[in-house]
């Protein structure tokens, strides 16, 4: 509590006033071998995340990438199913890197899941992200460190303005619509129509991957809030939610920032405690997955065991 109230007078930041905050972790679709994940997968996750010892219960929030289930064309994904089984709100994930038709996919699989689940689904959302660092695979930077395909300002814009449409006059009708993405995309000029879309903004921040400043384990406070407080000065006082951080136990070194399993906990124990229970935070990640590069372990539990790798209490 003493290094919360620290940071908030240093860095002059105050808890964003909302009517709930959720604290949770990231889950990709397919696991880090590259087979899908399905229901037992999801369901065993949330109720892990749910019972980590340390933690009090409080990740008790998902934030997802997709709608659609692995190794489907436009089918729910199980995750939903999972959620509603263990209690678990979501963050309902819409990916957008696609294409057209694939964000058509991504609706059509929501609107199912909202029609076959109901309430008891519906209930669980916090909010739909549309797209996950989309601008900023798209952007020059991006593009440079070969981030992947992306999608442009223009295309995010008319993603949301489709996704507000479809799930007019549904049980999601008013559920808050954002964007996911770096704090360097947020800020660019080029973008400032997704920011006017949005009800909120996603903020990914990595201080380990800062390679165009010094980025070792003790600037990472500094580099962490100072990235937040870039993303809040375009925000016009929407909410900002953490969607991903996070720091390695393994992989490797980048610039200054070492991977390690006491840097990870040292991340962990400057920033994850600082925002947990005053900011909407979902910590990068419970287990590893396809997402996460092949080198490169942000895991707090091997997939295999419920067991922290470090002790997670704050």
């Amino acid at each position: 509590m003493q290094l919360r109230r620290e940071l908030v007078s240093t860095f002059g930041f105050v808890a964003v006033a909302a009517a709930q905050v959720y604290q949770g972790f990231n889950y990709d679709a397919v696991n880090n071998d590259g087979s899908c994940r399905g229901y037992p997968d999801f369901y065993g996750f949330f109720e892990r995340a749910k019972n980590l010892a340390g933690t009090e219960g409080h990740f008790a929030a998902a934030r997802l990438y997709t709608s659609i289930e692995c190794g489907t064309t436009a089918d729910p994904i199980s995750a939903f199913q999972a959620a509603i089984d263990t209690n678990t709100d979501i963050l309902v994930g819409l990916w957008a890197s696609a294409g057209r038709d694939v964000f058509g996919k991504e609706l059509t699989a929501l609107l199912a899941a909202t029609k076959q689940l109901g309430a008891a689904f519906t209930d669980h959302v916090i909010g739909i992200s549309v797209g996950s660092e989309d601008l900023f695979r798209s952007s020059v930077q991006g593009q440079v460190n070969d981030a992947g395909a992306g999608a442009t300002s223009a295309e995010i814009e008319g993603y949301i303005g489709w996704a507000r449409d479809w799930i007019r006059g549904t049980a999601l009708d008013g559920k808050p619509i954002g964007h996911v993405d770096t704090w360097t995309s947020w800020i660019a000029p080029e973008n400032a129509g997704v920011v006017s879309s949005v009800d909120f903004l996603g903020h990914n921040a990595f201080p380990y991957f800062e390679t165009t400043r010094i980025n070792a384990i003790d600037q990472a406070t500094d580099n962490f809030w100072s990235g937040l407080k870039q993303t809040e000065s375009v925000a016009g006082g929407k909410p900002v939610f953490i969607t991903e951080t996070g720091w390695p136990s393994m992989g490797p070194q980048q610039r200054d920032a070492v991977a390690s399993l006491d840097n990870a906990k040292g991340y962990y124990s400057q920033i994850g405690c600082a925002l947990f229970g005053q900011r909407t935070t979902f910590w990068y990640t419970l287990v590893d997955s396809n997402m996460t590069q092949a080198d490169i372990s942000f895991a707090l539990t091997p997939i295999d065991s419920a067991t922290p790798r470090f002790d997670l209490t704050c």
